[in-house]
């Protein structure tokens, strides 16, 4: 502290004002923002992409219009300067170097393929904003310690392909399955890029991210009815699905006498009200659907014989998934010893719950807090790619609202602040979590 008495006390002053805000600005939260007109601007030229006259898109992975908007998506990343490429499961990576080469790679990203007659929000916000992130940190000429991995994942909504291909990876079953637009998976991935013969190549192993974020619409109507800015996503749900089939006996529906029957359909109707009955019947956010139904032989003179429902059952506990089911099979054997049917249940879907990271939910909150942004911890209905990567690295989501809680629908609609805070959001928790030593 000697040679301090050697300088003037003005300049002694000011030397000690300069020195508090280094060390201020060392401390302090990025105030980098998203330039929320090109994102908008963005956003507006994918959705021309497979454009429907209902206002909304129908691009389907593998169709001309996921092609176009893929090619469209590439285009940007460039412009982000982002080195791109296709790796072998059709996934689009843009990548970024990190100032030390020794870290882990940090991942942000979404897909932009669409449901059949879907909406301009659902997976575009979170793959154009990942792009963005991208884009500012170019402008302003900051490098990030970690690498930077944007991804856009192919055909999200046939099934989460792309991440899957990066986790457990896709076997035969997966590639002959038939997708939206008509064509196979393996098809598919070729179309977009991917060798379906070098799946293997693209696969990560758990513990090689350093983590990845994934901002998304709600698709529910939560924070929009709560009037909160942000979503922290506590998790995403497991999803249970099964095919439930019941066999009566078909007979003349004229001349079969109503204590005579062993009408299929009846007992599905039963079956169905009991399990809105058994979800229902305990506390939590559980839900349980049958989406699903079809009577054979389905004629109106007919008792029907055979029906096959479709039972969904969704929780963030796959225990009470598990026990939920349970109930609801053992009153199928109840219904089905009454009405003279036999029950059988074949499983076609089994995604287990995926808890997104503490650390990475405090990072969320913490991004958002910076911005004065309002905050609510949530699930996670429904399925996305973070699912998937839960399986190889922490994972954090970051929900914005959806107006009316609509989506996969023309009429999805999220409001163009709400997508600029979700994308202020990301590009905070980005850097937070570049600055964390674990």
């Amino acid at each position: 502290m000697k040679r301090f008495h050697t300088l003037p006390v003005s300049l002694f002053c000011i030397y000690v004002v300069v020195l508090q805000c280094l060390h201020a600005s060392a401390q302090a939260p990025s105030t980098l923002r998203v330039n929320a007109q090109r994102i908008h601007e963005h956003l507006s030229a994918l959705s021309k992409f497979g454009a429907n006259p209902q206002g909304g898109v129908s691009r389907v992975a593998y169709s001309d219009a996921d092609l176009q908007g893929r090619n469209y998506a590439i285009s940007l990343m460039k412009q982000a300067g982002l080195d791109v490429h296709i790796d072998a499961s059709g996934n689009i990576v843009g990548t970024r170097a990190g100032s030390d080469a020794s870290l882990k790679p940090l991942l942000i990203g979404s897909h932009i393929d669409s449901v059949p007659m879907g909406g301009n929000y659902d997976g575009d916000v979170g793959s154009l904003s990942a792009i963005e992130v991208a884009h500012v940190l170019q402008e302003k000429q900051i490098t990030l310690r970690h690498p930077l991995e944007v991804i856009i994942f192919q055909n999200e909504e046939g099934g989460t392909v792309g991440s899957q291909a990066l986790g457990e990876g896709l076997d035969e079953k997966h590639l002959n399955l038939v997708s939206n637009s008509g064509k196979t998976i393996r098809e598919g991935t070729r179309i977009v890029g991917g060798d379906p013969e070098r799946l293997v190549s693209a696969r990560r192993q758990p513990g090689s991210i350093a983590g990845y974020f994934e901002l998304h619409i709600e698709q529910g109507g939560t924070l929009e009815r709560e009037k909160i800015d942000i979503g922290v996503v506590e998790g995403i749900v497991g999803n249970g699905r099964w095919d439930v089939t019941i066999d009566g006996f078909a007979n003349h529906a004229g001349s079969t006498p109503m204590n005579q029957r062993h009408d299929a359909l009846l007992a599905g109707a039963k079956f169905i009200e009991a399990v809105n009955r058994i979800v229902t019947s305990i506390p939590g956010r559980q839900v349980g659907t049958v989406g699903k139904i079809q009577a054979i032989p389905g004629a109106y003179n007919v008792v029907p014989g055979r029906v096959v429902l479709g039972l969904d059952v969704r929780d963030l506990d796959q225990e009470k998934i598990d026990t939920l089911f349970s109930k609801m099979r053992n009153e199928a054997e109840q219904i089905g010893q009454a009405s003279g049917t036999k029950f059988s249940f074949h499983q076609v879907v089994a995604d287990k719950p995926a808890l997104t990271d503490p650390r990475l939910r405090q990072i969320i909150a913490d991004a958002a807090k910076q911005l004065n942004l309002s905050t609510k911890l949530l699930p996670s209905g429904a399925t996305h790619d973070a699912q998937s990567m839960a399986r190889l690295a922490p994972v954090g989501m970051i929900f914005v609202p959806s107006i009316g809680g609509i989506s996969h629908s023309p009429e999805e609609f999220s409001r163009p602040q709400d997508i600029v805070n979700g994308a202020n959001v990301l590009l905070g928790a980005v850097q937070r979590l570049d600055s964390q030593n674990w």
